[in-house]
């Protein structure tokens, strides 16, 4: 039997130590997933966890800040809600924005800035998605946002069934379709973790009296269903106001009705289950889209990709698309989106109207940036 060379084994001994290496630096990073985004609210803000509305989320990864401010003259509720699907960025930081930004005089305002937090601790296989996006702030600091998946956590919501049936209407989708929290609604107490989830904001809903709430999204520029409102029947007399009105300001946007036999969805199964005006929002976002090239930060911060180009010379897509889409305009559309929409609450709901002040207008957004109106975070603790 022949000795095999000493050079052999130093060489798989290095190889070994190498990948040692490599799945540390991995794990590390992967790691750094789990670690909350930081937010730094606005004065009046407090506190609160969704558990407190649903006590079995607590100490679990569904968890998830919900922050609520009073204001000093009664009226209405609204619920902002980013991160449903935390690859649509510009929903966690419009609402972010809010967070950061609103004052209250009249009524209530509720931002849920991670609805999903399960989906933040990974990202999607597959898709070369940037673990986070990053903004620098006037005063040297950076703020830092983690990109997430569209769907919870495999380590949450395992296993997948062949087929999930929607628990409230009988409704057949794929099995994935489980871990997607605007499939799960109006959710189930003792269902998988998205369902669950999806039960806490429902109750949520419930138990404070929303009287309007918003989910906000993202979509492909190739997606019918774009640049868009999606608004249950209770929502459409307002929602039709509000599309006239950003019309009139030069944002252009779909009015679509929430139809009646797509189920699990927040558009629908909100306004099913609660008294809630329910509203969903779609922006244009190359990054969640089929044709696009490199997905890198820089896509989902510029939306520049030059076959969104060619497919817009083609007229394949649904947005008006001249080689960006910046994020700075897609949180400008739903910031303006939102305030129009709260401005006009007295009009369907008298008595119930809300008051937001501090809020960016769409051309401050667009011109300083997103940046420009997040704030430095205090350092070494979670707000």
């Amino acid at each position: 039997m022949m000795r095999q060379p000493a050079a052999s084994w130093k060489t798989a001994i290095l190889l070994l130590l190498l990948s040692l290496f490599v799945a540390f630096v991995a794990a590390r990073d992967f790691r750094v997933m789990n670690a909350p985004d930081v937010f730094a609210p606005a004065e009046g803000f407090a506190r609160k966890m969704l558990s407190e509305y649903f006590p079995p989320l607590k100490g679990t990864t569904a968890d998830t800040p919900v922050f609520i401010r009073e204001g000093k003259e009664p009226g209405g509720t609204v619920l902002i809600l980013g991160g449903t699907h935390p690859v649509e960025s510009a929903g966690i930081l419009a609402a972010t924005l809010f967070l950061e930004n609103a004052s209250v005089p009249r009524g209530r305002l509720i931002v849920i800035p991670n609805a999903n937090a399960m989906a933040l601790t990974h990202n999607s296989p597959q898709e070369g998605h940037p673990q986070r996006i990053h903004f620098a702030l006037k005063d040297g600091s950076t703020r830092v946002f983690r990109y997430g998946s569209r769907a919870t956590n495999f380590t949450d919501e395992w296993p997948f069934p062949e087929i999930y049936v929607h628990p409230a209407s009988g409704q057949k989708l794929s099995g994935k379709e489980r871990s997607n929290l605007n499939r799960c609604y109006p959710g189930v107490p003792d269902g998988s973790m998205t369902e669950r989830l999806a039960f806490a904001i429902v109750e949520l809903i419930r138990k404070e009296k929303v009287d309007l709430a918003f989910d906000l999204h993202e979509a492909s520029p190739e997606y019918p269903v774009v640049n868009a409102i999606v608004a249950h029947e209770r929502s459409m007399e307002l929602a039709a106001i509000v599309t006239m009105e950003l019309e009139g300001l030069g944002i252009p946007i779909r009015l679509e009705p929430s139809p009646k036999n797509l189920r699990g969805l927040s558009h629908r199964e909100w306004g099913d289950s609660t008294d809630v005006l329910p509203i969903l929002m779609e922006t244009g976002n190359p990054s969640q889209g089929r044709l696009r090239g490199r997905t890198d930060e820089r896509l989902v911060l510029t939306g520049e990709d030059k076959a969104y180009v060619k497919a817009a010379a083609l007229g394949r897509l649904f947005i008006p698309y001249e080689g960006n889409q910046l994020i700075a305009y897609r949180v400008a559309r739903h910031v303006t989106a939102i305030r129009v929409f709260v401005e006009n609450l007295e009009m369907v709901r008298p008595g119930k109207g809300v008051t937001l002040e501090g809020i960016p207008q769409y051309e401050e957004i667009l011109k300083q940036g997103v940046e420009a109106f997040l704030k430095p975070v205090p350092k070494k603790r979670e707000v």
